[in-house]
């Protein structure tokens, strides 16, 4: 129950990115893909990090059906960043919900 449900909040993430005009054609770099910092902040773009690198590690994570995180927080990010753009609510919103449900006692 708990893939199903990350799987259909990465699923209308990844809608919300597209109909924002944030979901990018071209890959980053390697070197920027690996960037160590929280986010990749020192050479992505928030949207780009969720794209690129955490969309697809927790795709990997429930195609194998391994343990999901525990702590996340992604939606205090995304506030950060996005705090005074009223069209990223719903993106937001959708980060805050995956955050929610990972983040209760199992």
């Amino acid at each position: 129950m708990l893939y199903l449900f990350t799987q259909k909040q990465l699923g209308l993430i990844e809608l919300e990115l597209k109909s924002l005009g944030l979901w990018s054609s071209q890959m980053p770099s390697a070197q920027a893909l690996a960037d160590p910092t929280p986010f990749a902040c020192e050479s992505l773009a928030f949207e780009q990090w969720l794209q690129f690198i955490f969309i697809p590690k927790m795709s990997e994570i429930i195609a194998q059906k391994t343990s999901l995180p525990t702590k996340i927080a992604l939606a205090p990010m995304a506030e950060y960043l996005w705090q005074e753009r009223s069209e990223m609510r719903q993106l937001i919103f959708l980060l805050n919900q995956l955050d929610e449900c990972l983040s209760e006692p199992r």
